[in-house]
């Protein structure tokens, strides 16, 4: 049991851009520290408890109060779970990841993250898997940082980060806010809710969590590039007249264009922004949900080269990095009540909830019921689980200035897969990049019933092909 040792309780209402998030099965974010040199599971166990000290999301569960309202809390919280396995290969942490996303959190008795270990004489990685609604993939960039620094130093003292202010529309930026209009149809969804409102609870997470797994399979296909090719990737984009993630951006979606041209809404594309010097009040580096994304119609023209498909996809992206854009869905979220959110995970795949299932009239009735829910999922045009919303959705943590040595330790490489807030039945492949000790990583999670392994396989194939032919 974590002893949370401060003279206050730290308790709040999750907010609305996290009720989006949270219970949701598939929004998970991982990452892997690959580490050159031995750790010790007693180590590891030493590092995550002092890490734990320093970001108050990790000393939280998630309790429903009498109006099954959901809120952060530091009371009666249950340890961080931390597993020590023996290494059996460069990939094996693909194995575990595939793995361990399977397991449901335990939202309501301990922090939504795990810890894996694989262990070898040389060679070790520690995978985190955490819940999207504590986090976002910097803060577990961050926190990989900061369980190398005590792990290169453990007589090394804990550095507590405040709580941060999250997002919410008191932290929104300066001169953003929903109009008059807008603001009172938000009030009138409000209102219609309370007469339509269903409540859900860590056991129905847990039937839905099974259901999902049950009928869908996310893979993920890693993509490494040594230190040599990333200072050639980095060069030609400066040559090019464009950035990294322009190039990248541009090369998963042409690839996709080109490799499954009969699918619908191959051109439409998330490009993830960090929002966290955007807001009011900054968090810094502190563990937390910061991130939103420009979603835009972004076609590949073959008729072009490649490098003038990416300039072209700059330019056009570059001026959208605003709050008006950046902020544009959370800004509506914000306004909502949070438990209209929470909801709509069970709408859209309430229905495979199989009928043996504690939950399953509850959750069955609501997935087929013409609600308020449904009209707004038919409106973000997701009223179908089955239905593709978008071809990718690309988030790129750009270069971390992490150190490469810790002591006796060395960070030799980073993978992150981002999760995301749709199912996988929604989007054919997800990719997450994030570049460290100079060597560029990339992961594409993708779900073997929307897409084919050998359809991904090509689609990176061609994406390299774009990027270093």
């Amino acid at each position: 049991m974590f002893e949370n040792k401060s003279d206050t309780r730290y308790e709040r209402r999750l907010t609305p851009p996290e009720s989006y998030l949270f219970r949701a099965p598939f929004a998970i974010v991982s990452l892997v520290a690959r580490i050159k040199g031995k750790v010790t599971h007693e180590a590891l166990q030493d590092a995550v408890n002092k890490v734990q000290k320093r970001h108050v999301n990790l000393q939280t569960r998630i309790r429903d109060d009498e109006n099954h309202d959901s809120w952060l809390t530091t009371e009666n919280v249950g340890d961080i779970q931390v597993t020590s396995i023996q290494r059996e290969s460069d990939d094996h942490w693909i194995q575990e990841m595939h793995r361990s996303s399977k397991v449901p959190f335990e939202f309501n008795a301990r922090p939504a993250i795990r810890f894996i270990l694989l262990q070898s004489s040389s060679i070790s990685e520690f995978l985190i898997l955490c819940h999207h609604t504590i986090c976002d993939g910097l803060s577990l960039a961050y926190l990989v940082r900061d369980i190398m620094t005590h792990l290169g130093d453990p007589e090394r003292e804990v550095e507590i980060l405040l709580a941060p202010a999250p997002i919410s529309k008191e932290n929104l930026p300066k001169g953003l806010g929903l109009n008059r209009v807008f603001r009172f149809f938000v009030e009138r969804i409000n209102k219609k809710w309370v007469k339509e409102r269903v409540d859900f609870t860590q056991n129905d997470y847990l039937d839905l969590s099974k259901a999902y797994w049950a009928n869908f399979t996310h893979k993920v296909i890693p993509v490494e590039l040594n230190e040599e090719q990333t200072i050639d990737l980095v060069m030609r984009c400066k040559e090019e007249g464009t950035t990294i993630n322009s190039a990248l951006t541009s090369a998963f979606t042409g690839a996709l264009q080109s490799t499954v041209p009969t699918r619908p809404k191959l051109s439409k594309t998330a490009i993830a922004g960090n929002l966290r010097e955007r807001l009011e009040s900054s968090p810094g580096e502190v563990m937390g949900f910061f991130a939103g994304a420009l979603t835009l119609d972004l076609p590949f023209d073959s008729g072009k080269g490649f490098w003038e498909n990416a300039r072209a996809l700059n330019k056009r992206v570059q001026p959208l990095y605003t709050n008006k854009e950046l902020f544009k869905e959370g800004l509506n979220w914000c306004y909502l009540e949070p438990s209209i959110l929470e909801a709509f995970n069970y709408k859209l795949l309430g229905d495979l909830v199989p009928e043996e299932a504690e939950g399953y009239p509850k959750i069955h009735e609501f997935s087929q019921r013409e609600t308020l829910i449904a009209s707004l999922l038919k409106r973000n045009d997701m009223e179908t689980r089955d239905k593709l919303v978008m071809g990718s959705a690309i988030t790129n943590l750009t270069r971390m200035p992490f150190p490469r040595q810790y002591g006796s330790l060395e960070l030799d490489r980073l993978y992150m897969n981002p999760g995301g807030a749709f199912p996988l039945s929604n989007i054919l492949i997800v990719v997450g990049v994030v570049t460290c000790s100079g060597k560029l990583s990339m992961i594409i999670e993708y779900a073997e019933e929307t897409i084919t392994t050998r359809d991904v396989e090509a689609i990176k194939k061609k994406a390299m092909q774009f990027l270093f032919d």
